[in-house]
């Protein structure tokens, strides 16, 4: 009869995406996930099979984890525009106050580009998913009259997408938050209805 496991999966997963997050995925070493999950090299491998399933549900649990994340920081937008202000404000905040580690997908992106196709099919649902909730976001200010209508809500969507990944990245670089937020701003003003 097997033993049951005598620990928390997604405590293990929290602590492998953290490693993952801070060093990549090719840096991140069997000793590094054994530390950040508290797991023995055995029990690491007879739960999640391989490093790169490890990577794969740890790349899941981040999304999952970043859906609640945004839902929480959206509850008091006032309106479509507003939400996507929400959202650029929080993220500088996110970055500035967390080690300013990026986003584990952008990451994600960098290292492997499309060179395996498990984690470009991962990254592309996450990224099909926000796209949708940024352009329903840009949907909602056209219908209250916040957000441009001169524009198609899935462009919106595409521009808003690549102002998050370049705030990232501009801070992985160390940008300090007067250039950040002189950037979400003019996103912010580029998509405002006139």
């Amino acid at each position: 009869m097997p033993r049951p496991r005598e620990f928390d999966e997604t405590v293990a997963l929290e602590g492998a995406m953290n490693a993952f997050w801070a060093h990549g995925y090719e840096a991140t070493s069997t000793q590094d996930l054994c530390d950040a999950t508290g797991l023995g090299r055995s029990s690491v491998y007879n739960t999640f099979t391989s490093k790169h399933v490890l990577f794969q549900r740890a790349l899941e649990h981040y999304t999952e984890r970043g859906v609640r994340y945004r839902a929480k920081a959206l509850e008091p937008a006032e309106d479509g525009l507003d939400a996507i202000r929400l959202l650029l404000t929080d993220l500088i905040d996110d970055e500035l106050g967390n080690g300013r580690r990026g986003c584990l997908i952008v990451n994600t992106v960098a290292e492997f580009g499309t060179t395996d196709a498990e984690i470009t099919t991962r990254v592309d649902a996450d990224t099909a998913a926000f796209l949708t909730a940024l352009a329903d976001y840009a949907r909602l200010g056209q219908a209250d009259g916040s957000v441009t209508r001169d524009r198609d809500p899935a462009d919106i969507a595409q521009f808003v997408h690549s102002t998050i990944g370049g705030l990232r990245l501009m801070s992985r670089r160390g940008a300090l938050r007067p250039a950040m937020a002189s950037v979400a701003d003019i996103a912010v003003s580029a998509i405002a209805r006139r």
